[in-house]
């Protein structure tokens, strides 16, 4: 017991100890009054898509063995867990189910769960499968994988990928063409189980997408204006749905030729968009659209705007499309800070560009090589790769802490054109993808910097984010010895100052997901089977602590 309590005394100290040391925080975006929480309320954890958390995180060395943990049971993707309106309990939203967990003082209980309506639902045996089993060559692995989960593997992804928790504590998340609005049927009672409380059927709303022979409608986005209406995104058009239904459900058609592959980022009632082009190498599309409460609006005069942006060819692995693989993110919230919008670009060597989200200024002159003065910087992104790396793409948001944006190298050279194939092949059977690179926005001389990149940090798939409180930015890598582990970067150094070493099996694989971690310094981890809640302040014979790096 006294071991225990110096355990967690010496991890909670040292994390105090390290906020203290990096002075003055810079404004964090507001909360949007209609999720149920300031962070972890969306997907990319908040309105602005920032992907940073306020969370002190041990620097550390960890050991970690998954099987001796419990999942909660989902997938083969578990993008997030989400915060309930009650302080303590989460929303697990999978591919194939939606769970709520009872994560107070340590535990991690799912109470009650629900499949997703018009899902197909994998049990625990075959879940168990796409994890056990060893992945040694692409076509091996890609006859394991349709086995469990049928001849198209990657076409379980639309469902469950973006999702949100309203004010009201509903989950809102697609399955199909489907939004569904998930609630307790008892609050007071959560073990009494989940039911649907809303559902509509989008396909009235959106049209069938074409691109090339195939004609498909996927729903690839969510967030919340300002005023509580669903934003909701398909591959050709966005829509404004009211969470009552009652109202009709309004659309926005996309500029011809563009394709949208990932969501968006909002701010009171305006909506951050970013398109690619259907074409290789023609350019994308950011735009900032403005909800008026009875349509949306790109016109002028209600403050919307669009500018073009790099595109690139179709890239061999990870990232879809030849646009942004980058959910736009927001930047600059307090007095005096510049108000930008970030995205990294389509080109095949992506660079990092910042837009002027508001009124451009007065005495701005346009950057060199840029098409239009609402970009406000260009930076090209080497990760630290040599000049002739054919692939710098991600297909992970910016993230973005005060005035500093990190990024990370989501392509390699071969990969296979299912997703879910790919995401599992990556790392085991073909090499994964390295570097990542920090960058600054510098007021002054209005550019963005480098402050350090780095090419022997891998990041497979996983959204990568940053804990404000602690100065790292955290990645979920594999190593062809160690395996699978969630590695964490000094923001202002680049130094590895935290790591979790899973080992070879596939429970370390993230698969799309996001990182995150708990208010108590826990790591969650959505793993490619369910979210883990890892325990890293406090003894657990799960997890071997190595000591400081």
């Amino acid at each position: 017991m006294k071991n225990a309590k110096m355990f967690l005394l010496r991890a909670l100290l040292g994390a105090a100890l390290l906020g203290n040391t990096l002075g003055v925080a810079a404004a964090e975006p507001p909360r949007n009054p209609h999720l149920s929480a300031a962070v972890y309320g969306m997907t990319h954890f908040d309105s602005s898509q920032s992907d940073a958390i306020p969370y002190a995180v041990p620097r550390s060395k960890f050991k970690v063995d998954l099987t001796q943990l419990k999942p909660i049971l989902g997938g083969p993707q578990n993008n997030m867990t989400y915060a309930a309106t009650t302080p303590g309990f989460m929303w697990a939203v999978s591919t194939d189910r939606v769970a709520y967990i009872d994560a107070r003082e340590g535990r991690w209980d799912a109470l009650a769960e629900i499949s997703l309506p018009g899902v197909v639902r994998r049990s625990p045996a075959q879940l168990q499968r796409l994890v056990a089993q060893k992945y040694t060559s692409v076509d091996q692995a890609s006859v394991l994988i349709k086995e469990v989960l049928g001849p198209n593997p990657g076409g379980v992804m639309p469902a469950g990928v973006y999702a949100l928790v309203d004010a009201d504590n509903i989950v809102w998340s697609n399955a199909g063409t489907w939004v569904n609005g998930i609630g307790l049927k008892d609050p007071a009672n959560p073990s009494a189980g989940l039911e649907v409380k809303h559902r509509m059927d989008l396909s009235q709303v959106f049209e069938p997408d074409q691109l090339g022979e195939h004609k498909f409608l996927h729903l690839v986005g969510m967030n919340m204006t300002w005023d509580g209406h669903l934003v909701i995104g398909s591959t050709n058009a966005i829509a404004v749905m009211d969470r009552s239904m009652k109202k009709k459900t309004l659309r926005y058609s996309l500029p011809a030729g563009q394709f949208l592959t990932n969501s968006f980022a909002t701010e009171g009632n305006t909506i951050y968009v970013a398109t690619g082009s259907k074409m290789a190498r023609k350019p994308g599309l950011m735009m900032k659209l403005v909800w008026t409460g009875q349509r949306i609006s790109d016109a002028e005069s209600d403050g919307a705007w669009q500018a073009e942006y790099d595109g690139g060819d179709w890239p061999p692995a990870i990232k879809a499309g030849t646009g942004t693989g980058s959910t736009p993110t927001l930047m600059g919230f307090g007095p005096g800070e510049d108000r930008l919008v970030l995205i990294t670009d389509g080109g095949n060597r992506m660079k990092l560009v910042a837009f002027w989200r508001d009124v451009i200024p007065a005495d701005f002159k346009a950057a060199q090589n840029t098409s239009s003065r609402r970009i406000a910087a260009v930076l090209p992104i080497t990760a630290g790769l040599p000049p002739e790396t054919a692939w710098v793409q991600s297909e992970q948001s910016v993230v973005v802490s005060g005035q500093g944006a990190f990024v990370v190298n989501n392509v390699v050279e071969r990969g296979h054109p299912d997703k879910i194939i790919d995401v599992f092949t990556l790392g085991p059977v073909n090499p994964a993808p390295r570097g990542v690179e920090r960058t600054q926005w510098d007021s002054a001389s209005r550019t963005l910097r480098s402050v350090w990149a780095r090419n022997d940090v891998a990041s497979v798939s996983m959204v990568p984010i940053t804990s404000s409180a602690s100065g790292v930015a955290y990645v979920n890598g594999f190593d062809p010895i160690e395996g699978w582990n969630v590695t964490g970067l000094d923001w202002e150094t680049g130094k590895t100052v935290f790591e979790t070493r899973f080992g070879l099996g596939n429970e370390g694989n993230g698969a799309y997901a996001i990182v995150q971690f708990l208010p108590d310094g826990d790591l969650l981890f959505n793993s490619v089977w369910g979210p883990y809640r890892v325990p890293l302040t406090r003894p657990h014979p799960a997890v071997k602590p190595e000591g400081p790096l």
